[in-house]
């Protein structure tokens, strides 16, 4: 198979189903194209290339999965798409120690490895910046930053064509104002205000940001709104905190999202908060949550989730433990 990347100027001048046409001529068994948003009308040449070649294998990727479904209607029925997670705790032990661990369900007596000193380590550093496996290349913030200014820059525009100069530095504004922030969630009125714009184009922002999977929005169990900041909001990977030099109790709460969410649980904030933090759905099953630290107290919760917590105590499960979910 032969890869090669669609932002490439050698490539990008021609038409996708003529180049992909010419590796196949020549012998080729298939292609791999990333960055397939670059290419024009991508998702039509890729159909007509499906179905004139049904025997070569045809893999496209891309930072965004927003840029794949846009082609669903044109590839209906002709692709599997497959997403992948944040690297999780149980990968990154992998890529440390070569061990594989079984996968971790909430409630489980069996532990997929016993803790020490050593797993501990290895976690404060997952936590710092294990959800991505460039981290072994070195220079983790810098690479992260890139990864930032190039879905604002470059991935975004290609969903929103009119998007401005000043759209953008709301976007940046926004990030700016989580990180600062020991309260997770922004302003609108503070937003539109300071920036100059409409709050129908703020909340459009926040989704596209959503969407790009920069934020997760976490709203009030029940809430329908289409229009809504949410009841707290924040980055979808936990290790921004870092990056940003971010408030590290809201970067606990955003491991737990993290770790819920990859799992295939439907996270939502509870409204009351005595009762607890989230509550957490999985088909028709629900549990309720509590988050903090190490002597944090499960108020109404099925289940406290602690930090500095080696093993599970009664209701009390360690955030290590939440890693090896997925």
């Amino acid at each position: 198979m032969l890869y090669f990347s669609a932002d490439n100027p050698k490539v990008i001048t021609s038409p996708l189903y003529d180049l992909v046409n010419d590796i196949f001529m020549q012998g080729y068994e298939g292609v791999i194209i990333d960055e397939i948003h670059y290419a024009s009308e991508w998702s039509i040449h890729l159909k007509a290339l499906y179905d004139d070649f049904p025997n070569k294998k045809i893999w496209v990727s891309d930072s965004s999965s927003l840029v794949l479904r846009t082609g669903t209607g044109d590839l209906s029925r002709r692709y599997v798409p497959i997403r992948m997670p944040l690297m999780s705790f149980r990968e990154y032990m992998h890529l440390e120690t070569g061990e594989k661990y079984d996968k971790y369900n909430i409630g489980d007596t069996l532990l997929p490895v016993q803790p020490d000193a050593e797993l501990l380590n290895h976690f404060r550093n997952y936590r710092s910046h294990g959800t991505r496996p460039f981290y072994q290349e070195n220079n983790f913030e810098a690479r992260y930053m890139a990864i930032i200014d190039k879905i604002l820059s470059n991935d975004i525009p290609f969903f929103l064509p009119s998007i401005s100069d000043n759209n953008l530095r709301v976007m940046r504004a926004i990030i700016g104002t989580l990180s600062d922030s020991s309260v997770p969630r922004v302003q609108v009125s503070s937003l539109c205000s300071d920036w100059g714009i409409g709050a129908e184009k703020l909340y459009q922002l926040i989704f596209i940001m959503e969407n790009v999977e920069l934020l997760r929005v976490i709203r009030l169990q029940n809430d329908t709104k289409a229009r809504s900041v949410g009841a707290k909001m924040l980055f979808a990977d936990p290790c921004a905190y870092m990056v940003l030099d971010a408030h590290q109790d809201t970067e606990r709460e955003a491991y737990v999202v993290n770790c819920l969410t990859q799992a295939g649980y439907s996270v939502s904030a509870m409204r009351n908060e005595k009762e607890g933090d989230y509550i957490a759905a999985l088909g028709k099953n629900s549990i309720t949550l509590e988050v903090g630290g190490k002597s944090k107290k499960p108020k109404n919760a099925d289940y406290v989730l602690r930090d500095n917590t080696d093993y599970p105590a009664g209701n009390a499960i360690p955030l290590w433990l939440l890693g090896m979910m997925w």
